[in-house]
Parts: structure tokens; sequence; C-alpha cells
């Protein structure tokens, strides 16, 4: 992973780390939405729900586009599958040390168990 890739990352947990912004890809993930759909459920100002927005874009999280006089909002999925690879990698090193764990108990466990019939 080179500085950009660092930077990205960053970005993109950055504006996950918002609880409006995690809810307006939460709405994304139905569908796309214009500003004022995405503004609906808040009680911020349109301004607000668009800053977050822009958040998200500069995060490569979401993307517009233009569709006649609308301008909607797109959940951009391939940004979303590359934060979860970078999870996961590091999910399946634990899952793996946990699973060497759990051997290593129950190899223990059954010589207890064999030299203590109690």
């Amino acid at each position: 992973m080179d500085r950009s890739d660092d930077s990205l990352l960053d970005k993109a947990f950055l504006a996950l780390a918002d609880p409006a912004r995690r809810r307006i890809i939460a709405r994304l993930s139905r569908g796309p939405a214009t500003v004022n759909e995405l503004a609906e459920p808040f009680e911020i100002t349109k301004q607000a729900v668009s800053k977050h927005i822009q958040v998200l874009e500069q995060a490569q999280l979401v993307t517009r586009t233009r569709d006649a006089q609308r301008r909607p909002v797109h959940l951009n999925p391939a940004r979303l599958e590359a934060l979860t690879a970078w999870i996961d990698q590091y999910r399946l090193v634990r899952e793996g040390q946990f699973r060497s764990l759990d051997a290593v108990l129950q190899s223990q466990a059954k010589t207890h168990t064999t030299k203590d019939p109690s």
C-alpha cells in the first residue's frame, strides 16, 4: 500500500467516523438519491448535508451524476469493497491466531483430562 492509498484510507475512515455520513451511506445503499432526498430525515440544513456529501466524495465513497436537472448521489461500492478488503486482511490474521489458540487449549484440556480422571 503506497502513500496515496494510505491517504485515501484515512479520508474514508474519517468520513465514516461521522454518524450523519454513515446514515447517508446507509441510505445510498438502497439506491441513488438527491441532496433533498438525503436531507429529509436530518434536522440539519441541506447545505450541511451537501458538505457531508462533499466529504464522502473526497473519500471516493460516493459519486454524483447529472440527470437533466437532477444531480443524484450514488454509492461507490468498489470503494467500500476496498475498505472491506483492507479490514479483512487483518481480521483473517486474527482469526488464524484464535484458531491456533483454540487448538492449543483443546490439546491442553485433553491432556489434563487424561492425566486427572476425576
